[in-house]
């Protein structure tokens, strides 16, 4: 059962589907009565919410936009179904999520997953991802709530800024008795890619910058870049939770214990009409 008007409901299904022709399989319509539907909504709108190619519908901003009204819509409505015929312990709820890896690793994920023993009904999709384009995934209404720098996070979206995520300079555990300024001359920095500039924002804040090459190797995962880190490879930058158990174990060590570099991050999320319970703990579980 779905609230959905018609138009709408086909909306839906195209974008879940990709194509009208699968889409119209599953609303029972032929593809025409599925292409009239979106066309009557476009011209309800008086605007384009898909470009056709031949891979499938491609949603426009505007699309977008009225997927985020969609999805929010869907939330109220199976909350209300629920109460309405009792049938909340039945409900399957996705939340999907995307950040940095090491942010995701080190604290989301632990304190998400808590919240389980109180919404066994959660299911969570974690997307680690080390690239710009987090806020893009949110704004397309692929998910949920994403963790964004400070910058990214736009007046029509709602956030939350959390605890800044801390870095400090790592080497391998074999370099634990070498000087700072060795190091700085003689070895490698090694970084997710050419636009991250995390590692020279640090030496540039204690002026060391101008010591080192610009002259880098580049591992674009957080374990492929660590694992050079113990190989003996090069340095970096990591955050201190993430590297924590790898300097327990005696395969980091921290270069400098009073240099670091604060990484300032927010939750977001779009707004909804109504924030459901699961959603507030959530929120609330992250600071």
């Amino acid at each position: 059962m779905s609230l959905l008007s018609p138009p709408l409901e086909a909306f839906w299904a195209v974008v879940r589907k990709g194509t009208v022709q699968d889409a119209s399989k599953i609303l029972g319509l032929t593809q025409t009565g599925v292409t009239q539907r979106i066309r009557s909504l476009e011209k309800q709108l008086k605007t384009t919410l898909f470009t056709r190619s031949r891979k499938g519908m491609k949603l426009t901003a505007e699309g977008e936009a009225l997927l985020r009204y969609v999805k929010s819509s869907l939330d109220i409505e199976g909350m209300a179904l629920s109460k309405i015929q009792r049938a909340a312990k039945d409900s399957i709820i996705e939340i999907s999520i995307c950040g940095p890896s090491s942010i995701l690793r080190s604290r989301v994920i632990p304190h998400l997953t808590q919240l389980l023993s109180n919404y066994p009904k959660l299911r969570f999709r974690f997307d680690l991802s080390d690239v710009d384009s987090n806020a893009d995934k949110l704004k397309s209404g692929d998910y949920h709530l994403a963790l964004l720098e400070h910058h990214q996070v736009t007046r029509e979206m709602d956030s939350k800024i959390l605890r800044a995520e801390r870095y400090r300079l790592f080497g391998p555990a074999s370099w634990k008795r070498r000087l700072l300024s060795d190091i700085l001359e003689k070895e490698t920095i090694i970084d997710f890619d050419s636009s991250d500039q995390m590692t020279f924002h640090l030496l540039e804040k204690y002026k060391l910058k101008s010591k080192v090459s610009n002259e880098r190797h580049f591992a674009n995962n957080t374990d492929a870049l660590t694992y050079m880190i113990t190989a003996g490879v090069g340095y970096s930058v990591l955050s201190e939770e993430f590297a924590a158990p790898y300097v327990k174990k005696n395969q980091l060590v921290q270069l400098a214990d009073d240099y670091f570099y604060d990484f300032k991050i927010a939750l977001a999320w779009y707004p909804r009409h109504e924030m459901p319970e699961y959603f507030k703990a959530i929120t609330k579980a992250l600071s």
